[in-house]
Order: C-alpha cells, then sequence, then structure tokens
C-alpha cells in the first residue's frame, strides 16, 4: 500500500481515518497539524510535521490527503489544496465502500465520499470537496470545486452547487437550481 499524509487534527480527520482503514488503498503514514504537538496521536496515528514541513516530507511521501473540516469557509481547504499542488502531492479520490458512486459519475481530485452516501447517475464532483455520511447527490448534479456537502443532505437532479458552498445537515433542494453560498442545516432551497 502506498502511505498517505493527513491535513489536519479535528473530528473530520478522524471519519476520514475510518474511510481510509476500510478502503484499504493506503497506508496513513502520519497527521500534519499546526495545532498539536509533534508525537501527538489522533486515534493511534501519529502528529509527525506541521504545514511547514511539507516541502521535505514531499521527499519521502507522494500522497496527501486534506482532513480539515470545512463550515463557514473553505479558506484553509482551498490553501492546504494549492500548497500540496504546488510541492506536487497527488490528491487522491477518497470513496468509502460503504457509499454508492455511480460508475457514470465523476468525482475528481481530493475529494471524499464518505460512508452510506450516495452519488447518481451523471453527477460530477469537483476537486477537494467533502461529500459527507449519508449525503444524497442526485442524478446530473454539479458540485464545484472546495464544496462540503454535509450529512443527511439531499441535493436533488440537475442541481449546480456553486463553488466553496457549504451546504447543512439535511438541507433538501428544489431540482434545476443553482446554490451559492452558506446553506444552513434543515434548510429548503428552492
Amino acid at each position: 500500500m502506498e502511505k498517505i499524509l493527513l491535513l489536519g487534527a479535528g473530528g473530520h480527520c478522524k471519519s476520514v481515518i475510518d474511510v481510509i482503514e476500510q478502503e484499504g488503498k493506503f497506508e496513513i503514514a502520519g497527521i500534519i497539524d499546526n495545532d498539536l504537538e509533534i508525537g501527538s496521536k489522533v486515534l493511534s496515528y501519529e502528529v509527525i510535521g506541521k504545514d511547514s514541513n511539507l516541502e521535505v516530507l514531499r521527499k519521502t511521501y507522494k500522497y496527501a490527503f486534506i482532513v480539515v473540516g470545512q463550515i463557514k469557509s473553505a479558506v484553509v481547504r482551498k490553501k492546504l489544496f494549492k500548497r500540496l499542488k504546488e510541492l506536487n502531492y497527488t490528491l487522491p479520490t477518497i470513496i468509502s465502500r460503504l457509499a454508492y458512486v455511480s460508475k457514470y459519475a465523476n468525482i475528481d481530485e481530493g475529494t471524499v465520499v464518505m460512508h452510506h452516501a450516495l452519488v447518481n447517475t451523471d453527477a460530477e464532483i469537483g476537486k477537494n470537496c467533502i461529500i459527507n455520511t449519508k449525503a444524497l447527490i442526485e442524478h446530473d448534479v454539479i458540485v464545484e470545486d472546495y464544496c462540503h456537502i454535509s450529512t443527511g443532505a439531499i441535493v436533488n437532479g440537475g442541481v449546480v452547487v456553486k463553488e466553496e458552498t457549504f451546504y447543512g445537515s439535511n438541507a433538501t433542494s428544489k431540482e434545476y437550481i443553482d446554490v451559492n453560498g452558506f446553506i444552513k442545516a434543515g434548510s429548503i432551497v428552492k
């Protein structure tokens, strides 16, 4: 298995660790986090560096994945993505074995599809997105780069979710509309 670095050490990190372990494609080499001491642990994985160490670590590691969550803003995730690309890291797509992704869907680099999410036919998911637990992305949906589709959210057919949108837990959209910005949990998006 290829080794992968995880950037971030919060709750989303723990959830993504579970998906990566279950997927069985990567071995987690360690966590990169600016707030925790080197040697600290997240679940059973050690913090091995800070963002400032990424350039040196690239000599050893090819793969990296951003596990910083996204609620109010995509700024941190976007900045980390651009930095990793500048350093020539490969950012894979991580898909839970418990998720369903149609063979006719397309999911771009650095995106995670969490447990029990469903991505339907002709859906297009951009770079560095979070498709969280039990989210439903229906047919012909476009989720642009740097979006977070939260737990239990429903994005109905033909919707375009604009770049950097946060789409809250259990929010539901009408079909064939554009969605942009911060969508509160439980919203009906018309």
